[in-house]
């Protein structure tokens, strides 16, 4: 059913989140991460959270000057929290800028309300908002005087140029964790990445996804999957598990053992590759590190250990 309806990839890919530093580290990170042969740089998005947080869109703009070939993507960009009209316009110029070479991760956000409160946008209304703003985006990405008259947003006509050099604008990857994310991913998306997922959960919301595609008359499209994972390297598993659930405890503050042994990538990377094939298995081709432990450390084991055992992980 799956494959009747969503075009995976045929080979597995592999990023890794970028999230703090000072702009030398920053910079040196995103030419490690190249260097060693993975395909994309990912960073997160709030506008105000428990912990400090650089804006998305600007620092994605810092790393494409530091970067020439890998995709620069969010995940995700929490689209309720801003105007469409304005996301189109810096989306537009970050696209020329790095090549074409923006992927926008998106989602609704919401486990941080404060931040709704500080841009005026009631919490209830961020999955109507982001559904509406996605259809704002790629009009102005690639039409010109654009009315929209909607239930959250009356605009128009309004152009946006220059355009994004992608045509039509960057893919969309619809990210998050329950059923409208599903809906929303299938109906209106170009992608999905998994958040807090486990490879069986994967494997039922990519059914799911699926059939919402179905609905929407979307057969045969083509669809990128990702999977968003919290990565520790530790030659000891519980100390791996250990550090991801005290970390995670402290970025989303509330407890996270549970959670961390679930849905973390831990270990050795012959233990992440074992974990890895699961996901591929149930439809993930894009892997998404998101390091609690030394970044430095895990390229190194990228280069020499997981990404030459890629090749063993078998595809379904």
């Amino acid at each position: 059913m799956i494959e009747d309806v969503l075009k995976l990839d045929g080979s597995l890919r592999c990023g890794m989140v970028v999230a703090a530093g000072s702009p030398d580290d920053l910079k040196a990170q995103a030419a490690r991460i190249e260097a060693a042969g993975l395909d994309s740089i990912w960073v997160g998005d709030h506008v105000s959270f428990h912990i400090p947080i650089l804006e998305s869109l600007t620092l994605l703009s810092f790393l494409a000057a530091a970067t020439e070939r890998v995709r620069l993507c969010t995940g995700v960009y929490l689209l309720p929290l801003r105007h469409p009209t304005l996301i189109a316009k810096i989306t537009s110029t970050l696209d020329q800028l790095a090549g074409g070479r923006l992927t926008l991760g998106v989602g609704v956000g919401g486990e941080f309300p404060p931040e709704f409160d500080a841009v005026g946008v009631p919490v209830a209304e961020r999955g109507t908002r982001a559904d509406e703003a996605i259809e704002i985006l790629r009009r102005l990405w690639a039409e010109d005087r654009v009315e929209h008259h909607g239930r959250h947003f009356d605009l128009g006509p309004v152009s946006i140029d220059p355009k994004p050099l992608q045509p039509g604008g960057p893919r969309i990857v619809v990210g998050g964790r329950k059923g409208p994310t599903f809906r929303r991913a299938g109906r209106l998306g170009d992608g999905y990445i998994s958040h807090m997922c486990s490879a069986e959960q994967y494997t039922a919301n990519m059914k799911e996804i699926a059939g919402h595609a179905h609905a929407a008359g979307r057969d045969g499209v083509e669809f990128e999957t990702a999977s968003f994972l919290f990565t520790v390297l530790d030659d000891d598993h519980d100390k791996a598990l250990d550090r991801a659930a005290k970390l995670l405890g402290m970025i989303y503050n509330r407890p996270f053992e549970d959670a961390a042994r679930k849905y973390c990538l831990l270990g050795r990377p012959e233990d992440m590759l074992e974990q890895l094939e699961g996901f591929a298995k149930a439809g993930s081709r894009h892997f998404v590190f998101s390091m609690l432990s030394d970044a430095g450390e895990f390229v190194d084991a990228f280069e020499n250990g997981i990404r030459p055992g890629l090749a063993s992980v078998g595809l379904r």
